[in-house]
């Protein structure tokens, strides 16, 4: 039976590398695996490229906050076999695309492996994350870990100066330097909360 899954966590958690790792089990078996990432992620290089910070990849289609998931999934499904759908970045997803994913989960029967962040830089779940913690049949968090050691569950943001920021846009592609992850005693301290 296919199910929607959500693997979340903070910045550098091994998110991408665990998705490119699920696809290539399959590979490795003789399936094929469908990739979705988000249109305006071009930090592995290119956009429509999941990278990891260990240094693996994998070429991906893209979507942005239009794409009908459903349609593009069934579409893929067309072309031939396809054992699984992988979903990076899956914070971006609207609350409609997460729907979409559902409908094609029961009604195509096609497993859907979702990787993404469940809060934002302000401690406030992304629309996509809070409709994927409501919809999901499972959720896994992918743990990592504060400079002082504790379960990192928070992400701030930092300036030039490495201040962190506590407005600004919701969605803003950065790694390492810009983003650090923290428990949320240091996300506290940090943002004055």
């Amino acid at each position: 039976m296919a199910k929607l899954y959500f693997n979340y966590s903070t910045m550098n958690a091994g998110k991408s590398t665990l998705l490119l790792q699920a696809s290539y089990n399959y590979i490795e078996r003789g399936m094929q695996t469908y990739l979705l990432t988000a249109n305006f992620d071009d930090r592995a290089g290119d956009v429509g490229v999941i990278g990891s910070r260990i240094g693996i990849e994998a070429k991906a289609d893209i979507y942005d906050q239009t794409t009908d998931i459903f349609e593009i999934i069934q579409d893929r499904l067309a072309q031939g076999p396809c054992a699984c759908v992988l979903v990076d970045e899956a914070q971006w997803l609207t609350r409609e695309q997460v729907w979409q994913i559902a409908r094609a989960v029961d009604d195509l029967g096609i497993p859907v492996m979702c990787y993404g962040l469940r809060v934002d830089f302000r401690g406030e779940l992304f629309p996509g994350s809070a409709a994927l913690l409501a919809l999901a049949d499972e959720m896994r968090e992918v743990r990592t870990i504060c400079h002082c050691g504790r379960k990192a569950t928070m992400v701030i943001r930092t300036d030039a100066d490495g201040r962190a920021l506590t407005e600004g846009a919701q969605i803003e592609v950065g790694g390492n330097d810009r983003y650090v992850s923290l428990c949320r005693r240091h996300f506290r301290e940090a943002t004055n909360s």
